[in-house]
């Protein structure tokens, strides 16, 4: 869905010159964040492991889709992460033609992880540029990742352990 918006032609270089900026920074401490917690993964990878915890059980199709990846991209990307057994493959009882894909509880872990990795650093950047936070800016980027198809962690999809799981869910 594509809303057409009248932007002002003079903020709009500046704007997105920022978030070029702002995108170059946080896929750092992206990198750095999975890096520190597992460095045999690489930022596609998990990124395929954030779109199964965000969006739930998915087809390898589904999940090409969100990456923006050819399929065969995508199966081959999650053939690895079922051998880290972060993901699993599993058929529905109701459709067994269907192969779904969720993340086992190490995929769990380590999405957490990460993201409380990110968390702490990121606090540490906001907690250095305290001044310059106007009121506007975090409703703005929640918009902006909105806009971009991200859905907010706290609407996640859940999930429940499986029965081989080595562990509950923790939410």
């Amino acid at each position: 869905m594509h809303n057409e918006r009248r932007v002002d032609p003079v903020a709009a270089p500046e704007a997105v010159e920022a978030l070029l900026a702002a995108s170059r920074a946080l896929v750092g401490i992206a990198a750095r964040s999975l890096a520190e917690t597992d460095p045999d993964v690489t930022l596609p990878q998990y990124r395929a492991l954030v779109v199964l915890a965000a969006r739930g059980p998915q087809r390898v199709a589904e999940v090409a889709a969100e990456l923006q990846v050819a399929t065969s991209t995508a199966t081959r990307m999650c053939d690895r992460l079922v051998r880290k057994n972060l993901i699993r493959r599993s058929r529905p009882s109701s459709d067994r033609r269907v192969v779904r894909l969720t993340l086992t509880a190490a995929g769990r872990r380590l999405v957490h992880q990460v993201t409380e990795q990110r968390r702490v650093q990121l606090a540490a950047i906001v907690a250095e540029t305290t001044g310059i936070w106007h009121p506007a800016v975090a409703p703005a980027l929640r918009a902006f990742a909105a806009a971009a198809g991200e859905i907010p962690e706290h609407e996640w999809w859940l999930g429940f352990p499986s029965a081989d799981d080595d562990e509950p869910r923790s939410a």
